[in-house]
């Protein structure tokens, strides 16, 4: 155990505990060393260390990477609640907390004994309380929220207990500069970092193109500057603290502040940054002034599209003419969590690697990601990479080297983007001739490129098949990656009109699930039927491409009948039906949402009134009950289905010839039933059948149009009549 902390002098060597985020540790370690720290010991996200107070004092002054300096007052084994109380109670409390002070106790970590935090902390603030009110006669208060004093405490896995006095107050990356931030901003000590790991020289030009509120850029102006990052701020935990030493941290700040007037003074860096949005831009400049360092950073509106090298045109940019013609580009680019934000982001990391090798020869690169397939959207080669943590999120950072003869890239996925552009030109005219405007253009023709393409109008939908588990995850999402670069390059499609979706094997109607809420429609043509299409909120969009021969076919039989559309989804069929003359037409589905959506495809199309009947209920309880007969049906069921709102689970090859037998009771003399299901190696039951009476015809073959031609499996067709 350590002894509680009692203060004898400035000189004597304490122990302290300095924490940073994850992959920060070695660059601490070195930082504390040249403090003046000794003892130096290297833990997950800390370092602890000994030093005298002046030690302690320096790091919180000049640490640019650590977010917290404590100093530890004692550490016990902890295996009962009892172990916690006497041995918080045993720390001399009153020699670093004064009578009429607050407090307050954080606690992580967690045992048998102490499965909650919020209680480890009450039974240390329970021992403080009693102590202290033993020794003054006075009980403390405590203050959650702006303690005098703050006490931590971490219970780690082997039930070691450490109890330390914080001494940072604020985390020590809260400079005190950042007035406002735009979306997702670095930590402060993160950004050092990352200047550290680029090998940046502070005496180079650095450009972010990608600026931000500027966080990068400042830290890179107080490091090239000697400006303690502690100058910045108001308040240290350890002044409140009874052990402060006045005159010892007067004495730092006096040195630091020299250093910063002179370091002010003195550099000449050139730091520029660039960012898109004029809001984010108007950040940078105050948090800029706020540091101090407003001469030093330079921020311009301006998109990576229309990114250029400032040192190519100095006066453009004020700059003082030097004979550098080289320097550092460092920045974050932005990286989403959401698939739907991909294609942009793909698009904005393939232009900035054109941009860096367009205008950045010769140049030293470093950009952090939490998604490394985007940062190999940049085709540069890469000389190091370091694991770093934007908190929680992992990270890489990678350095480069812009090649000073760095020539354009070679295209991607060349066998891909050659098909690609094959199929476009056997397609297009094709598509014309028939009226559609939305089509497959793609479908895993090549293993290696495992997706299924789709052209709406000037819209692009790439659906991503679940890789086979023998490809790794970063092989296949890296393939995937090349196939979009490659289709957005031989489509000529913007990034804001390519949608990514993922594609697994979908259960019952998991197909039909929300992704999204942009609720944007899309209207498209299909022969003489106009319908609604969602290319965002759904996996699928509304309309089954693979089925047009169908529709258009049920449009030409359905002149003066009576139609029935089974599992309706959105209504296509009946569209074409309408359309195609039918007396009356019932549409059938379980999903309110999608009845709706039918509504909208007829009355887009003019098939309003009392003969076109839309009724929400399960199938097959529907076919159950007694009711009407048609002349002609659709019905197109799922593979699989185990609906809350179903009686029971459905399988179609189980379970069709019973589906087909509730259909014969709605079924007119001379009707006929179009049945499509999408499993590959269906078996229709034809033996089944006749001994309902019903004789089938295959017409798979005839129902697959030219578009899916190289997937004959796509689907099954059948036709059913009365034997």
């Amino acid at each position: 155990m350590l002894a509680s902390f009692v203060w004898i002098s400035l000189t004597m060597l304490l122990p302290f505990f300095a924490t940073c985020p994850k992959g920060l540790e070695s660059l601490l370690l070195d930082e504390l060393t040249q403090l003046g720290a000794t003892h130096l010991q290297e833990t997950v996200a800390g370092i602890g260390f000994k030093g005298d107070l002046a030690t302690a004092y320096r790091a919180c002054m000049w640490s640019r990477l650590a977010s917290r300096i404590m100093l530890q007052l004692t550490e016990f084994t902890m295996r009962t609640d009892m172990d916690l109380y006497l041995g918080a109670a045993n720390v001399a409390w009153e020699d670093h907390i004064q009578p009429g002070q607050t407090f307050a106790v954080d606690f992580s970590g967690t045992n048998e004994a102490i499965t909650n935090t919020q209680y480890g902390g009450l039974k240390i603030k329970d021992a403080i309380v009693d102590r202290l009110t033993k020794r003054h006669g006075e009980r403390p208060n405590v203050d959650k929220r702006a303690p005098d004093i703050k006490i931590l405490a971490h219970l780690k896995r082997n039930n070691e207990l450490s109890i330390t006095l914080d001494l940072s107050g604020p985390a020590l990356h809260q400079r005190g500069y950042r007035q406002q931030a735009g979306e997702a901003p670095l930590k402060e000590n993160l950004a050092v970092a990352i200047l550290l790991r680029s090998g940046w020289d502070k005496v180079s030009p650095l450009v972010d193109p990608m600026c931000g509120s500027g966080t990068l850029l400042i830290e890179a102006a107080l490091m090239a500057a000697d400006h303690a990052p502690g100058l910045l701020r108001v308040r240290f935990g350890f002044m409140a603290w009874s052990g402060h030493d006045r005159n010892a941290w007067q004495e730092i700040s006096a040195e630091a502040t020299v250093r910063a007037t002179r370091g002010l003074k003195n550099t000449q860096v050139q730091l520029i940054g660039f960012d898109q949005d004029k809001r984010v831009v108007g950040f940078a400049h105050d948090n800029a002034v706020a540091a101090g360092v407003a001469n030093l950073v330079d921020v311009r509106l301006a998109s990576v599209e229309n990114l250029v090298n400032p040192l190519a045109d100095p006066q453009h940019f004020d700059l003082q003419q030097t004979d550098e013609q080289t320097g550092w580009v460092i920045s974050n680019p932005p990286y989403g969590e959401r698939l739907s934000e991909f294609p942009s982001l793909l698009g904005l990391h393939q232009l900035l690697g054109d941009k860096l090798r367009e205008q950045f020869k010769g140049w030293h690169v470093s950009l952090i990601s939490s998604s490394p397939e985007l940062l190999s959207c940049l085709r540069l080669r890469h000389d190091k990479i370091y694991k770093l943590f934007n908190g929680a999120l992992a990270c890489e950072l990678r350095n480069y080297q812009i090649a000073a003869d760095a020539k354009t890239a070679r295209p991607l996925a060349v066998d891909f983007a050659n098909r690609l552009a094959k199929n476009i030109k056997l397609l297009e005219k094709w598509a014309k001739s028939e009226s559609i405007d939305c089509y497959r253009l793609y479908d895993a023709d090549l293993p290696e490129y495992n997706a299924a393409i789709d052209r709406y109008q000037d819209y692009i939908v790439i659906q991503e098949y679940a890789a086979p588990k023998t490809i790794p995850e970063y092989k296949a999402r890296g393939r995937f990656y090349d196939l979009v670069q490659a289709t957005m390059a031989v489509t000529g499609v913007t990034a804001n009109k390519l949608i990514m979706k993922v594609r697994a094997r979908q259960v019952g109607r998991e197909q039909y699930e929300k992704l999204d809420r942009r609720d944007q429609w899309l209207e498209v043509q299909e022969h003489n039927a106009k319908l609604l299409v969602n290319l965002y909120d759904y996996l699928d969009t509304g309309l089954f491409l693979d089925h047009r021969p169908t529709r258009k076919r049920i449009g030409t039989l359905a002149k003066g009948k009576d139609f029935l559309n089974l599992f309706a989804y959105t209504g296509s069929a009946t569209v074409h039906a309408g359309l195609g003359g039918a007396k009356s037409t019932t549409t059938v589905d379980m999903s309110n949402t999608y009845l709706g959506w039918a509504e909208r495809n007829m009355a887009l199309n003019g098939l309003n009134g009392r003969e076109h009947e839309f009724i929400q209920a399960d199938c097959l309880s529907w076919l159950r009950e007694p009711g009407e007969s048609y002349d002609l049906i659709f019905v197109d069921p799922p593979t699989f289905s185990n609906s809350k709102r179903m009686e029971d689970n459905f399988d179609i090859q189980r379970d069709h010839l019973e589906l087909l037998g509730l259909l014969s009771k709605h079924l007119r003399p001379e009707g006929l039933v179009v049945f499509s299901n999408n499993k590959r190696q269906f078996k229709m039951d034809l033996a089944g059948l006749a001994v309902l009476g019903l004789t089938a015809t295959d017409v798979s073959k005839h129902s697959l149009p030219k578009d899916f031609a190289r997937n004959p499996h796509i689907h099954n067709c059948w036709e059913i009549r009365w034997a």
